[in-house]
């Protein structure tokens, strides 16, 4: 259950207080087009697969760089900037970013972060919208996406009620669609790689987050559950969101790889984005 203290009444999905009791098929109020989309994008990769599994270093070489810039856009602008202020970017680069992270599927930057500081707020609890010990590894993974129900957005960052971020919600089924269909025009297998299945393989790899890097065994009851994990780097593109249990320990530093091993590509950009004078305010771990 979530208060909204500004209306002061209880918000809960419309499956109920435990919608992760429902079953999978149903969604949420206001969530059946997420559902359908999540099940097309899927049906459409898993056709691609079969049909190209060989797209041509081109067509794959412009979908990798699609998704790098998409998680970027997430772990930079999304995360590290809008969610925990740990950055505060130059408007041009903020934007950028995000247009990147919606192209890559990651949806509005308003509901992103409201989701996230939810989930820092009410970590390991029914009010976390994305427990994998609460619901199970499903439910954190993908399901949450549909049945959850949307998080109060005045509650969690009003300080993004603003035009330029309203902006992207109204942008937003014109730019996924785009996203969706950007390859047909170059043919068939370009509309299956540079679309849905590249929009499958970024949607899992930030869901791996939600899902498995909360899964630490040996959590005692009301611990964090958080933790690192070496394997999910290139998912990520060494883009640092990997390194999850530092991020718990220290959420408003801007640095996710702590040690010159824990590849942190995103904090890589951070620096070169300081120096260009593009980034500012920055929040390192002490």
């Amino acid at each position: 259950m979530i208060e909204d203290n500004r209306l002061n009444t209880p918000i809960v999905s419309s499956l109920g207080p435990e919608p992760w009791n429902a079953p999978w098929w149903k969604s949420a109020r206001g969530d059946r087009a997420t559902f359908f989309y999540i099940v097309a994008i899927h049906l459409l990769a898993i056709i691609g697969l079969f049909a190209f599994p060989r797209p041509g270093w081109r067509v794959a070489a412009i979908t990798v760089g699609l998704a790098w810039l998409g998680g970027l856009g997430v772990t930079v602008c999304y995360h590290r900037s809008l969610a925990h202020a740990s950055v505060k970017l130059h408007p041009i680069v903020r934007h950028a970013l995000i247009f990147f992270a919606m192209f890559n599927g990651s949806g509005a930057p308003d509901s992103w972060t409201a989701n996230h500081r939810q989930h820092h707020a009410k970590v390991e609890t029914p009010e976390d919208i994305s427990s994998p010990w609460i619901g199970g590894f499903w439910w954190a993974h993908l399901r949450w996406l549909w049945q959850a129900g949307n998080v109060p957005l005045p509650r969690w960052c009003p300080d993004l009620d603003k035009p330029q971020y309203r902006f992207w919600n109204r942008a937003q089924i014109p730019l996924l669609a785009l996203s969706l269909f950007c390859g047909l025009p170059f043919g068939w297998a370009a509309f299956f790689w540079l679309g849905p299945m590249r929009l499958v393989t970024s949607l899992h790899a930030q869901c791996f987050v939600n899902s498995i890097a909360h899964m630490r065994a040996g959590r005692q009851p009301g611990e964090d559950s958080s933790q690192n994990i070496v394997w999910l780097a290139p998912l990520h593109f060494f883009q640092g969101e990997n390194w999850h249990g530092n991020h718990h320990a220290k959420p408003w530093a801007a640095r996710l790889g702590w040690t010159a091993w824990q590849i942190d590509f995103g904090w890589y950009a951070i620096v070169l984005l300081e120096r260009a004078r593009l980034a500012t305010n920055i929040r390192r771990p002490s």
